[in-house]
């Protein structure tokens, strides 16, 4: 009866097909679709599992193995009487099948339920209660942006094929060569040794500076608290070969950046000339920080230079793993006799991207394949690239057509813009796995809010933030997006970065580099700022956050014209300046200043219709208590107002029954309403963003003649306020309004 048994079981195996195998090793049971249906009633075939592979697909990835079995391997092992023949035959046509589905054309890959439920078991908790958090107790953005599913998916059926562990280089290519040549900008910033004296004298040395004057990139500040400070100046001609780009970096660059290049794409001028100096910065592995990325202008220029360098990073890193490997295969000695194999950093993860969208996420790795792929004919295998896309991507048509809003509105807010996600990806010389596990990460693209959920607070049972110990280089793009959604994750996020882990994660210690074992990684991560405007917030970030060896380079250059020049009307600006004591103090200045002097002139029924335009939250809530308090006819409107309201809260200014109107700097952000009915505006503070003065003041119409001639505008500011002052009004205006302690009347006359 047993080979009775094992001889129908061997025949149904056998006539299975690849996508009835597939199933089988993922449920343990045919899919019904594949159904027998004879004019007698039986029972499915069904293979049973045993109990001790009923276990969820996290704990079987997180046990360690001598040798790499596959899941539809021991699924077979689990079959009653099966031959040790027919045994090999199924492992010799699994083997097969899992190659055949790895290199179709888009590289999805199907996740099992199993996989699913095992993941969502240990996804921390969305809705967790944020500490400072003016969003809301979620810390999500304001309404409008998506949520992220509750079941968070992990790829872990992939684990051993991008294993850097279990790989290796079975020849020795020129790439990995190149990493023992001394000019290769890599090899010299991991291999620098520094000593404990000058770890110590980091905090007393004085941080040493020097300007220069680049031909794109203008004033550039370098600095750098180590005693050696070295400066560089950008050839005029650069060549592919003389920057050390892994292959196939060489040839694919040309053709993914070659929409930006004016010319015939070429090897001698492979680059724009803002990304030629960028890189250049990049390549050197110094810090940086530039200001002066917009989403019209150069956003996706700068996107596709830091994404060369990201991958040019890893594949150089993960190349020096595998030849390691290889090396001590070959030569069978023990990896700790020589210290040439210290390759590696405590945890996997080498890269942390921050952006604020999917939609930039999705961009991002977009460029990944195209850099790994080029012009090759042979497709690069991507798993999950279909569940990816379907989750980071967007449908056009759920945009409204008839939405008019400017063109830099259109340009941020486009595509994806749900501001809750975290990914990881691993690459392995022409593959990539996407939703890896951290841990098993190379790459790590997340928001401030998806990394704020999961790496959680002091007191909370559920965080992890192991995997930003080793990383070595951080990119934060868009920064001043993150001043609109909340900057605090960003600053939670830099107070756990390459701090040592709670846990060894399997590591071999003998290949970890000595700088990474004695927690001076923070000293070899490049970090990589980008942003749209000088702000006080994100250069105390990039003062008192970025320490690297080889120094930093800031971008410093001097607006000459205020955004007032784009005033369209006939407006007179009064800048009252009010004193503070020091930087602490300003705020509480700031509300006794306007409460005391300056609510009292608008108080008149006359004066109605004004809009007071406050840039921070915590101001908006005192001062809308503060109105309530004093029993004063107002409305106000926040990012966190529902549509209704919202609706009445304008009829109402415009139709005059209501006299003020607390209007937030982020409901402009995200929404760009039209106020109508403006006669008097108040600045409670200088805006965040430069060209939100102009729109603001731009919205006023006039509805009778001579109407201009009743309005108002007047603007709050102290010398703390120096950057935004300079960026409304220019630099030697505001030069000379911080110099003569007096309030400041302007006329614009405006120019159509």
């Amino acid at each position: 009866m047993g080979k009775r048994r094992s001889r129908s079981q061997s025949q149904l195996l056998n006539s299975l097909t690849k996508k009835q195998k597939k199933h089988l090793r993922d449920f343990g049971e045919e899919h019904p679709f594949y159904d027998r249906v004879s004019r007698k009633e039986a029972k499915p075939q069904t293979c049973q599992l045993s109990e001790s592979l009923d276990t969820s697909s996290s704990e079987s990835e997180a046990e360690s193995e001598p040798e790499q079995v596959s899941g539809y391997n021991r699924l077979l092992a689990t079959l009653k009487d099966v031959s040790k023949e027919d045994e090999e035959e199924e492992e010799e046509e699994d083997r097969v099948i899992d190659e055949t589905e790895m290199n179709l054309e888009d590289g999805d890959s199907d996740i099992s339920v199993e996989e699913e439920t095992a993941v969502a078991s240990t996804d921390v908790q969305k809705n967790a209660a944020l500490p400072a958090d003016p969003k809301g107790k979620d810390g999500h953005g304001p309404p409008g942006t998506s949520e992220e599913s509750p079941e968070e998916f992990t790829d872990a059926k992939h684990e051993s094929l991008f294993s850097l562990e279990t790989n290796f280089l079975e020849e020795e290519r020129e790439g990995s060569c190149s990493l023992k040549a001394l000019q290769d900008p890599f090899a010299q910033h991991v291999n620098k040794e520094l000593k404990e004296k000058e770890i110590q004298a980091v905090a007393t040395n004085p941080k040493t500076t020097h300007q220069l004057k680049w031909p794109i990139l203008g004033q550039l500040v370098f600095s750098s608290r180590f005693q050696q400070l070295e400066t560089f100046k950008p050839p005029k001609d650069i060549d592919l070969k003389s920057l050390h780009l892994q292959k196939p970096l060489e040839s694919t660059w040309i053709k993914t950046n070659s929409q930006f290049l004016s010319g015939p794409p070429n090897s001698s001028s492979p680059f724009t000339p803002l990304q030629k100096e960028l890189f250049l910065i990049m390549n050197s592995y110094r810090d940086l920080f530039y200001p002066e990325r917009t989403a019209l202008k150069n956003g996706e220029e700068i996107r596709h230079v830091y994404c060369l360098h990201v991958i040019n990073h890893v594949l150089k890193a993960n190349a020096q793993v595998l030849a390691n490997n290889s090396r001590c295969r070959s030569q069978k000695l023990g990896v700790g006799d020589d210290d040439d194999f210290r390759d590696q950093g405590l945890t996997r993860p080498k890269v942390l991207i921050v952006v604020p969208f999917r939609e930039a996420a999705l961009r991002v790795v977009q460029l990944f394949i195209s850099l790994l792929e080029g012009d090759s004919k042979k497709k690069i295998i991507v798993s999950n690239n279909k569940r990816f896309n379907g989750e980071y991507g967007s449908d056009p048509e759920e945009r409204p057509p008839n939405l008019k809003r400017p063109e830099d509105y259109e340009a941020v807010f486009v595509g994806n813009i749900d501001d809750h996600f975290r990914t990881g990806v691993a690459i392995l010389q022409r593959s990539i796995r996407l939703y890896a596990p951290f841990c098993s990460s190379d790459i790590l693209i997340a928001s401030p809010l998806g990394l704020r959920t999961i790496i959680g607070g002091e007191g909370e049972k559920k965080r992890e933030f192991d995997f930003l110990s080793s990383i070595e280089l951080l990119i934060i793009d868009q920064a001043d997006i993150y001043l609109m959604q909340n900057w605090e994750h960003v600053l939670h996020l830099m107070n756990h970065m390459n701090l040592l882990p709670l846990d060894s994660h399997g590591v071999d210690f003998s290949r970890v580099r000595m700088w990474s074992l004695n927690n001076w990684s923070k000293y070899y991560r490049q970090t990589l700022l980008f942003g749209a405007l000088q702000d006080a917030q994100i250069n105390s970030v990039f003062n008192k956050y970025c320490v690297n060896v080889q120094g930093q380079v800031a971008v410093r250059n001097v607006l000459m014209t205020g955004c007032i020049s784009h005033v369209l009307v006939q407006l007179p600006h009064v800048f009252q300046r009010m004193e503070a004591e020091n930087l602490a103090s300003v705020i509480d200045a700031r509300f006794n200043f306007f409460v005391n002097k300056i609510l009292p002139q608008y108080r008149d029924a006359v004066m109605s219709h004004t809009l007071i335009y406050v840039p921070s939250y915590f101001d908006f809530v005192r001062l809308r208590n503060y109105f309530k308090k004093e029993d004063l006819n107002f409305t106000h409107i926040c990012e966190y107002t529902q549509k209704s309201g919202v609706s009445r809260a304008r009829h109402f200014f415009l139709q005059g029954e209501k006299q003020f109107l607390l209007l937030t700097e982020r409901f402009h952000f995200y929404k760009r309403y039209t106020i109508k009915g403006i006669r008097n505006l108040i600045f409670y503070e200088l805006p965040t963003y430069p060209h939100f003065y102009s729109e603001v003041c731009n919205v006023l119409q006039a509805t009778t003649r001579g109407e201009e001639a009743a309005w108002t505008c007047t603007v709050l500011y102290s010398k703390y306020d120096a950057q935004r002052l300079a960026a409304v009004v220019g630099v030697e205006r505001a030069a000379q309004m911080l110099q003569s302690k007096k309030n400041v009347h302007l006329f614009i006359t405006g120019e159509r």
